[in-house]
């Protein structure tokens, strides 16, 4: 990482050559954003390969194509929002493949404890810890959206719950009626795909606790929004609302151009 030592030093951050090709090649996302979406996005990518800390996991090569398509995926999430609401992440860790968590580690019900072995594609843990990726399923999840499964936005959304330093599944909201629609229609959602009665978008780990229901929301919320907006509406506006961002319409344009052209 000695490049980047040298370009901090000098206060900024070029992107590499050919990189606008490298994410239009590998993450879909691109292809769905307006001229100004993508500029303002290309900015934060840029604050958030400069600031942070990329390392790769032992034995394993971080090249230029990993760090544009997690970069891209994760500033997607804080497009409308603000540089600041990743100032907890100081490193990003990727990992060739899937990892094994060893330990004792809190059980799925409260009060209990499991040691058994747990595969892994990320993990997000308190500021004193790297984010963790699992660099195949990174480049998997940016090439295919439809599939509703996405480890970057994933962890990072963990982050953005992190932001108050208590991991309940729900991120910094502007005010006491925000967060009260918020609690009233997650809870909801999350306490019917307990019950089996969640429907098919939210996959059943959304159920194993808040801050996990409010990672994969997100990730449907972001790669199959149309969906979401149809079968689940008002999850989809508290999202919308927090996020200030409207992917459904973002995905309806994409899909008819010539419609938004007016034609």
């Amino acid at each position: 990482m000695g490049w980047q030592r040298w370009l901090r030093r000098r206060g900024r951050y070029e992107l590499p050559e050919g990189w606008e090709e490298i994410v239009a090649t590998r993450v879909r996302h691109w292809h769905l954003l307006d001229d100004d979406e993508r500029a303002r996005l290309t900015d934060l990518m840029v604050r958030l390969l400069r600031d942070k800390s990329w390392e790769a996991a032992h034995g394993f090569e971080l090249t230029d194509e990993m760090r544009l398509t997690i970069a891209s995926q994760a500033c997607l999430l804080i497009l409308e929002l603000d540089y600041d609401y990743y100032r907890n992440v100081r490193s990003i860790l990727v990992h060739p493949t899937t990892m094994t968590l060893t330990g004792q580690r809190r059980g799925p019900v409260s009060g209990v404890v499991d040691d058994s072995p747990l595969p892994i594609l990320g993990q997000a843990q308190d500021r004193r810890w790297p984010l963790v990726v699992a660099w195949d399923a990174a480049r998997r999840d940016a090439r295919h959206p439809e599939r509703g499964h996405n480890v970057v936005f994933h962890e990072f959304a963990h982050k953005l719950d992190m932001l108050d330093d208590v991991i309940d599944g729900t991120p910094p909201l502007p005010d006491d009626a925000s967060q009260q629609r918020w609690v009233e229609v997650c809870t909801a959602h999350y306490e019917a795909l307990r019950d089996g009665r969640g429907g098919h978008l939210l996959r059943d780990y959304a159920g194993v606790n808040p801050g996990e229901f409010f990672a994969v929301a997100t990730e449907v919320f972001f790669d199959r929004p149309v969906e979401l907006q149809e079968h689940k509406r008002d999850l989809y506006e508290v999202l919308q609302a927090f996020y200030r961002q409207d992917p459904a319409a973002r995905a309806l344009r994409a899909a008819h151009p010539e419609a938004s052209r007016g034609d």
